[in-house]
């Protein structure tokens, strides 16, 4: 019996070529269920995933967990129903080879004895008794050869869910404290802000008005690789690094609005992304949320988060100035600084984070557009941009100058494509208004722009467009003015 049990196994792997157990050989006599023992590996194959065997009749029964144990009951999970193995695997870890079926490292992740309650073709009832996996569980058979898994017992105590979306907490137009202690400072990343939730087998790259965005970013999906069966919510920022290794929104624009997956593979490897992961707000069952900054720092720099598209970049207690100066000479937009002893407020813009900049830079509504003269004639001149300003209750768009520099042709017929659906008659704009002869659009687009000042009237000087930002909801954009530094 177990020989024929075996044969599945075996067909699929080559004699000599893998050092994984019973290849050639039969499988052992084992135990019938009570007080039979159990594995789960985590396979780094070419999807991470977790193998789950049970001791059954001489053989492991296995099923393949794409997403891990869930831990919840809420939680029912995927389990692929595999071939059975034999008893030898349940102390395998290694390596199997480049070339071979199930090629990657795998690692034994809990070990431990189960007791079963029901044991038949379509549904398994256990106790587990492991130091990871632990408690009642069962697997069942959906249709076909679907399985799932599902977790009997309630969550452990204290144990809390990642959270539903959230928005994230927002920095303060500032210059630098006037006094560095109690304070740590950071590069501000050009990219598009997005929060990371990451649970086994499973990312969500959320942006700053609950956009998901992990199909776009296919790259950041190999952090979920080195957190393995962790649970995490991070945030971060997504960055295109220019020739000179310093982040570049502009190429950022090339990734931000792509779709297509044929496309989405092109640019991954001409224009590809790193997630800068600067915070941890969840991890385990756990919310740091509460805890002072310099506690979610340390928890977040113990991951030891870094691979070849997520980083986790430095932070500096103390000397803001030098960082400053320091991000000036590289041509970078400022830095951040952050209270060490505050917690994280979702959504809130607080004196707690400060950003630092080299470059004056705001973000902007469109409101509408000019045609442009001369060599841009029967195209985009420039657009007429805007921020919201509170009128009690009411959000009143101010509107802020034109913006007629910092295009290339493409960016232009991607704008005109774009702001052609929001095509209004009159102007969304209150008070002083633009130019006769523009023409109006709905103001939902946001865009980011530098300049060199604000005039008395409140018009920007010089502006220069840096491209749009699909991250930040046009309701949420005010004119930003430095705060006051704040002291310790």
């Amino acid at each position: 019996m177990p020989e024929d049990r075996l044969k599945d196994y075996r067909a699929k792997r080559k004699r000599g070529a893998t050092p994984e157990p019973g290849v050639d050989g039969k499988g052992a006599a084992g135990a019938d269920g009570e007080g039979a023992r159990f594995v789960v590996q985590e396979h780094h194959a070419r999807r991470l995933h977790w193998d789950l065997r049970l001791e059954r009749d001489g053989v492991l029964v296995s099923w393949a967990l794409p997403r891990g144990i869930p831990l919840d009951p809420e939680q029912n999970r995927l389990a692929v129903h595999t071939e059975d193995h034999p008893l030898e695997y349940i102390d395998f870890h290694g390596e199997i080879p480049k070339g071979q079926y199930g090629a990657g490292t795998m690692t034994i992740w809990d070990t431990g004895t189960y007791e079963a309650e029901k044991f038949t073709a379509d549904k398994i009832v256990a106790t587990f008794h492991g130091e990871r996996l632990r408690g009642r569980y069962a697997l069942f058979r959906t249709r076909g050869d679907d399985w799932m898994i599902h977790r009997m017992d309630p969550p452990d105590p204290g144990r809390e869910p990642l959270p539903g979306v959230i928005e994230p907490m927002k920095a303060t137009l500032a210059t630098l404290p006037e006094d560095d202690e109690g304070w740590a400072y950071e590069i501000k990343w050009d990219g598009v802000r997005a929060l990371a939730y990451c649970e086994p087998g499973h990312l969500r790259l959320v942006t700053r008005n609950g956009k998901e965005v992990a199909h776009r970013y296919p790259e950041v999906r190999g952090i979920l690789e080195q957190l393995g069966a962790r649970e995490a919510l991070l945030d971060g920022e997504l960055v295109a690094f220019d020739d000179e290794g310093r982040p570049s929104f502009q190429r950022l624009q090339r990734r931000i609005h792509v779709e297509s997956d044929a496309a989405i593979r092109r640019l991954r490897e001409s224009t590809p992304v790193t997630y800068m992961v600067f915070d941890l707000l969840h991890l385990d069952g756990r919310s740091l949320m509460g805890l002072p900054y310099e506690e979610r720092r340390a928890e977040l720099e113990a991951l030891e988060l870094a691979g070849p598209h997520w980083q986790t970049p430095a932070c500096h207690r103390g000397d803001g100035a030098a960082l400053l100066a320091a991000s000036r000479e590289r041509g970078l937009e400022g830095i951040i600084a952050k209270r060490l002893g505050s917690p994280y407020v979702p959504g809130k813009r607080t004196r707690d984070w400060l950003k630092v900049k080299n470059v004056r830079g705001q973000e902007v509504v469109i409101g509408g557009w000019v045609p442009g003269k001369g060599r841009r004639e029967g195209e985009l001149g420039a657009l007429l941009v805007g921020y919201f300003e509170r009128d009690g209750k009411q959000r009143r768009l101010r509107y802020a100058g034109k913006v007629g520099t910092g295009f290339d042709a493409a960016e232009l017929r991607m704008l005109r494509e774009r702001l052609a659906p929001l095509e209004r008659d009159d102007s969304p704009f209150e008070g002083r208004q633009p130019e006769k002869g523009a023409a109006f659009v709905d103001p939902e687009l946001v865009c980011e722009i530098e300049f060199a000042e604000w005039t008395r009237a409140g018009t920007l000087r010089h502006p220069s467009y840096k491209g749009l930002r699909e991250d930040k909801p046009a309701r949420d954009v005010i004119r930003e003015k430095p705060a006051e530094p704040p002291g310790i």
